[in-house]
C-alpha cells in the first residue's frame, strides 16, 4: 500500500470491497470517511481512536461542570470533581487545574484527544505517586560529572 493511500481520509463504499486492506489500514492510522450512494457517509475508526473521543466527551463534561460553576477556586471546584487532586499541594492543584483546562482547550481547538487526556492521566499518576509515599525522599544530583560510571 502506497502512502498517499494510507492518508487518504476518504474512501467510496466500493473499496471496501475491492481494497479493503487499504481502506483498513487508513482507517488504522486515522479515521476515514466512507461515501456511499443510498445513504449518509460513514466514519471508520480504530477502537483506541473512538476511545480517546469518549474519554475527551467525558472530561469535557466534567471541565463544563467545574468552569461554570462560581463557588471556591477553580482548583477546589475540580478538586471535588477529581478527589485524586486532593493528594497534591494546595499549589500543585492550582497548578494542575489550570494546565488541566489548557490542555482540554487545546484538544478541542485541535481535534486531538490525546492532549487532554495525556494532561489528565500525567497528573492523577503524579498524585497516585504522591498519595503512595514516593518522592518524599530527598533526590542526590549528580553535579560531578567527572565520576564516570561504566556501561553495564
Amino acid at each position: 500500500m502506497s502512502t498517499a493511500t494510507k492518508s487518504r481520509t476518504s474512501f467510496q463504499s466500493s473499496e471496501l470491497s475491492r481494497a479493503s486492506a487499504d481502506v483498513f489500514a487508513a482507517a488504522a492510522d486515522h479515521p476515514v470517511r466512507v461515501t456511499r450512494r443510498d445513504g449518509a457517509p460513514l466514519v471508520l475508526m480504530s477502537e483506541s481512536v473512538d476511545e480517546a473521543r469518549a474519554a475527551l466527551l467525558e472530561l469535557a463534561a466534567q471541565l463544563v461542570a467545574v468552569t461554570t460553576s462560581t463557588e471556591g477556586t477553580l482548583a477546589d471546584r475540580m478538586s471535588d470533581r477529581f478527589p485524586w487532586m486532593l493528594a497534591l499541594s494546595p499549589a500543585d492543584r492550582s497548578t494542575c487545574a489550570s494546565e488541566i483546562v489548557a490542555a482540554a482547550r487545546a484538544s478541542f481547538a485541535t481535534k486531538q484527544a490525546h492532549l487532554a487526556i495525556a494532561e489528565l492521566t500525567a497528573w492523577r499518576e503524579t498524585a497516585t505517586a504522591i498519595a503512595a509515599g514516593l518522592g518524599n525522599e530527598p533526590v542526590e544530583w549528580l553535579d560531578d560529572l567527572s565520576e564516570a560510571v561504566e556501561r553495564p
